[in-house]
């Protein structure tokens, strides 16, 4: 069984600031389900403020399912700001 040397809960927040507001709204609004699919143990939350879309994640189950959450974020980010960009250029 994995450690996580005794720490009982690891929290971040990834801040992403946009040009402008629409934008930023499409990408928490596409990046949002990930809040409602998240496993037992982890919280993910994602709001728009302005030109920026801050999410706030917090893990109670070990530091590698934590940077894995991370990264999947990430990842949707951008797959979400490839299409916005592909659309916009239509």
């Amino acid at each position: 069984m994995a450690s996580n040397c005794g720490v009982k809960r690891l929290e971040a927040v990834i801040t992403l600031e946009y040009d402008d507001e629409r934008t930023a709204e499409a990408i928490a609004n596409a990046v949002s389900p990930d809040n409602r699919r998240a496993p037992l143990a982890i919280g993910i939350t994602t709001v728009r403020k302005e030109k920026s879309v801050i999410t706030e994640i917090y893990a109670e189950t070990g530091l590698a399912r934590f940077i894995a959450t991370i990264d999947d974020l990430l990842s949707s980010t951008s797959i979400a700001e490839k299409t916005l960009k592909i659309v916009q250029e239509g």
